[in-house]
């Protein structure tokens, strides 16, 4: 399927020309050419294995190209905010105050103390999780949807353009699902670009353009253009069950995959 993407106002945050990623002996990423605009919420789809963190990680800057280029623009570093699974074990001493506020750092030369308006923000941020009565407490002392929730407050308080989320609600309780959905949402309305990865069809749906992946981009667009079984099965496999020809009843069809988190 030629990959098509609806057209967003501004230039884009991030554009990736023919990037391929090799990791190890692993071609985790071939021939990519996306761009994410700002005011959009964007959904990432595929199988483990199918390249979905390493995409992340290029769109954030942590992991350079093998080939190809990925452009972000005269845009300021801190500008891009990432969540990942990989939460801190109990070692970690931090509270939540001191976790959320670590979102206002930046990387110069002399630390310096925050400003009161850093505290308005790191306060408006665990606010918008509901985590305030949490604040006192250490994070490795959380479950798993509160430490979510914390991590993606510290994200909000950097104030990013682009907030990357790698499998945000995977796992956590209804609360904490309905919250971060909720954030992703007053994020891309405030006119940030909001890319997640997701197993959950359901997730992508709620996204305004969804990437399918398989290693490479199988599809791209409106979710109801994309999350049809043919694409699916592309990216899939025999992994989708459902009525190979009623795409208009693609909402019953059902992804039989590994739900752990198998990083690419």
């Amino acid at each position: 399927m030629t990959p098509t993407q609806p057209e967003s106002p501004g230039s884009p945050l991030v554009t990736l020309s023919d990037v391929t990623v090799i990791r190890g002996d692993n071609r985790a990423l071939r021939d990519m050419n996306v761009q994410i605009h700002p005011g959009t919420s964007v959904a990432l789809v595929g199988p483990n294995g199918s390249g979905k963190t390493t995409l992340l990680e290029v769109l954030a800057g942590l992991r350079s190209p093998t080939t190809g280029t990925a452009h972000r623009g005269d845009r300021p570093r801190g500008s891009v905010a990432i969540v990942t699974q990989r939460h801190v074990g109990g070692w970690m001493p931090l509270t939540v105050r001191e976790v959320i506020r670590m979102g206002r750092f930046r990387p110069t030369m002399v630390p310096r103390r925050l400003r009161p308006e850093d505290h308005a923000v790191v306060t408006t941020a665990a606010e918008r999780l509901d985590v305030t009565d949490l604040y006192d407490t250490p994070l490795g002392t959380l479950s798993f949807g509160q430490r979510q929730r914390v991590l993606v407050a510290q994200a909000l308080a950097r104030q990013a353009d682009l907030l990357l989320l790698d499998e945000p609600i995977t796992g956590l309780d209804l609360v904490s699902q309905e919250r971060i959905l909720a954030v992703i949402d007053e994020e891309r309305d405030a006119g940030a670009a909001v890319v997640l990865s997701t197993h959950h069809l359901d997730e992508a749906r709620h996204c305004d353009v969804v990437l399918v992946l398989d290693g490479r981009l199988v599809a791209s667009g409106p979710p109801d253009a994309v999350l049809v079984p043919d694409v699916l099965r592309e990216a899939y496999g025999e992994r989708v069950l459902g009525d190979h020809a009623h795409h208009d009843h693609d909402h019953d069809l059902i992804l039989i995959d590994d739900h752990g988190h198998g990083h690419d």
